[in-house]
C-alpha cells in the first residue's frame, strides 16, 4: 500500500520537528518536505506533489490563508491548518482547508503526543475525505459543494498532473540538426558587462533553479531580467526574497525601470516584461495584457523583446518549468546572434519548457543548472 505524502507548512521549529518526529512511527505516512514560508512550500508541491499538507496559520512572508486561496485553484492539496487560535476555524473551512487542529498550549510531551495522534487522525480524514470534513459541518463554507465535489476535484487535478509528466516524458528528443539551422553568418562573441543583457525564464521548479543560479552571480553583473510564472502578489514577495539572498539588487518590476549592471528585475505577476531602449540605454515595459503562450507574464515576450532590442548583446537561459512558453521566443534570440542557454533534463523538476526550446534549435549551449551561472559569467569580459 502506498504511503500518504506529506508535506509540513510551520513557522515554528518546534511543531515541525514534533511532526517529523512521530511520523517516523507512522507507517502510513511519508514526510517529503517541511517549509517555513509560501515560497518554499510552493516549490515543494511542484517538487513532490503531496497528498496532503498540515499548514500552520502563522507561516512567513505571506499569510496562511491568502496562500491557500492562491494555491488551491492551481495546485489542489487536501489542507489540515494548524493554529493556536479556535477563532480562525471559519475562515479556514472558508479558504478551502478540509480539517483544522489547534496547537497545544501547554508542550509537556503528554500533550504533544496527543496532538501528533490527533494530527495524524484529521490527515487521513483529509486524505479520503471520509464522513464529516469538520467537527460542526455547518461552521464550513468551503469551496466545494460537498466532499464528494471534494474527491472528485482532488483526483481531477491529480490526474492532469500525472498526464502532463507523461506527454512530456514521452516527447521525441529531436536534435537541433533536425530542425532549420540558425544563420551561419550570425557569430557569437564574448560581450562586454558593461553592454550586455541578460535574461533568464522559468516556471515549474524555477524559483530555486533561478535563486541557485542568481546566487552565484557577482555585484557588478549586466542588468538582469526574469520572468517566472508566477501569480501577481507572489512576485514582489519573491523578488524581496532574492534580494536578501543574493550580492545583486533584487526588485519586482515597475514601468520604465532603468537597466544597470547589479540589478536584477523580476517581471510582475499578470504583467508582460519587455526589454525597451532609448538614447539612455535599456528600460523595461511592465504592463498588463492578455496570455502569451498561456501566460502573463510570459517568457516568450520577454525573449522576443530581447531579440528585437538587444540582439547579439544579450544572454537567454531557459530553466525548468512545464509546457513550451519561451522556446519560440529563446530561438529568436538566438537567430539574432544572442548566446542561448538549455537546462538539462537531469536536474529539471520539469523537463518542459528547455526541452522545447532545445528540440526547435534555440539552445546553443545544454548544461546542467550549477553549470549556468558559471556559462553566463565565462561569456563576459
Amino acid at each position: 500500500m502506498n504511503r500518504i505524502k506529506l508535506l509540513v507548512v510551520d513557522d515554528s521549529i518546534l511543531f515541525r520537528e514534533v511532526i517529523s518526529r512521530y511520523i517516523q512511527q507512522n507507517d502510513a505516512f511519508e514526510l517529503v518536505g517541511k517549509a517555513v514560508d509560501a515560497y518554499s512550500a510552493r516549490d515543494l508541491i511542484l517538487k513532490y506533489e503531496p497528498d496532503v499538507m498540515t499548514l500552520d496559520l502563522e507561516i512567513r512572508k505571506m499569510d496562511s490563508l491568502s496562500f491557500l486561496k492562491k494555491l488551491l485553484p492551481q495546485y489542489y492539496i487536501s489542507t489540515v491548518v494548524v493554529s493556536a487560535f479556535e477563532s480562525r476555524k471559519a475562515e479556514s473551512f472558508e479558504a478551502g482547508a478540509v480539517e483544522f487542529i489547534l496547537k497545544p498550549h501547554t508542550r509537556t510531551a503528554f500533550e504533544m503526543e496527543s496532538f501528533a495522534k490527533e494530527l495524524f487522525r484529521k490527515l487521513r480524514v483529509a486524505y479520503n475525505h471520509l464522513g464529516p470534513m469538520a467537527a460542526d459541518p455547518t461552521e464550513k463554507k468551503t469551496i466545494y459543494n460537498d466532499a464528494a465535489s471534494a474527491v472528485e476535484f482532488a483526483k481531477k487535478m491529480r490526474d492532469q498532473m500525472e498526464t502532463a509528466k507523461k506527454i512530456f516524458a514521452s516527447m521525441p528528443q529531436r536534435s537541433v540538426k533536425s530542425v532549420p539551422q540558425i544563420n551561419p553568418s550570425v557569430k557569437h562573441s564574448k560581450l562586454k558587462k558593461s553592454e550586455a543583457v541578460i535574461a533568464l525564464g522559468a516556471s515549474t521548479g524555477g524559483t530555486e533553479a533561478l535563486e541557485q543560479v542568481i546566487r552565484n552571480f557577482p555585484e557588478d553583473t549586466p542588468p538582469v531580467i526574469i520572468v517566472q510564472h508566477m501569480p501577481a502578489g507572489f512576485t514582489k514577495l519573491y523578488a524581496d526574497r532574492l534580494n536578501n539572498s543574493c550580492k545583486m539588487k533584487v526588485k519586482e518590476a515597475e514601468d520604465g525601470d532603468r537597466l544597470r549592471q547589479g540589478l536584477i528585475i523580476v517581471g510582475a505577476g499578470e504583467h508582460h516584461l519587455r526589454l525597451c531602449k532609448d538614447a539612455k540605454g535599456y528600460y523595461i515595459s511592465s504592463k498588463q495584457g492578455e496570455k502569451v503562450s498561456g501566460h502573463c507574464p510570459s517568457v516568450d515576450v520577454m525573449f522576443s523583446s530581447v531579440a528585437e532590442v538587444a540582439g547579439p548583446s544579450a544572454i537567454g537561459a531557459i530553466l525548468t518549468g512545464m509546457g513550451r512558453d519561451g522556446a519560440d521566443g529563446l530561438l529568436k534570440m538566438r537567430q539574432a546572434g544572442a548566446y542561448t542557454i538549455g537546462q538539462d533534463k537531469e536536474t529539471c523538476v520539469v523537463y518542459g519548457m528547455p526541452m522545447e526550446a532545445y528540440n526547435i534549435g534555440a539552445v546553443e549551449v545544454q548544461a546542467p543548472l550549477y553549470k549556468i551561472a558559471e556559462l553566463i559569467l565565462d561569456d563576459l569580459y
